[in-house]
């Protein structure tokens, strides 16, 4: 029996990860920015492999914008998501909002559509957790 990797606790927006890493076969999860820099990563990947996802998840969106632009001739062309198959499983990229994407890596035998779909609920969910107003400490001292 094998452990589900939890997210890091110290990386703010890791939660996001939690369910992803519930599902059968995903692996492993990052966070990152769109210049390569980790957000959040699972606890299965150390930080070097982790900062390794981060900046190849950057290059391989950047280079799947690009693939699609010279097929259509689109300035720059939104992308729904990347996947890239090998017969160690598959590494899946979604656009997570403003300059940040999420990365999972599976098993061959993931569920690849529950897995896309799960993604694109936990981007749902952090794009609202980012967008809602930080709640201030109520400071009126009351009689």
């Amino acid at each position: 029996m094998s452990s589900t990797p939890s997210p890091t606790t110290t990386d703010e927006i890791s939660w996001v990860l939690t369910p992803l890493l519930e599902l059968p076969g995903v692996l492993h999860a990052v966070i990152a920015t769109g210049d390569g820099l980790v957000e959040g990563a699972s606890d299965g990947l150390d930080r070097a492999s982790a900062e390794r996802v981060a900046a190849m998840t950057a290059t391989v969106h950047a280079a799947a914008r690009a693939f699609t632009s010279a097929f259509t001739g689109t300035e720059r062309p939104r992308l729904a998501q990347t996947v890239v198959e090998s017969d160690l499983g598959y590494a899946v990229v979604v656009p997570a909002g403003e300059n940040t994407s999420l990365a999972v890596f599976t098993s061959p035998e993931a569920q690849l559509g529950n897995v896309a779909y799960q993604m694109q609920v936990q981007v749902a969910a952090l794009g609202r957790a980012l967008a809602s107003p930080t709640r201030q400490q109520d400071t009126t001292v009351r009689s």
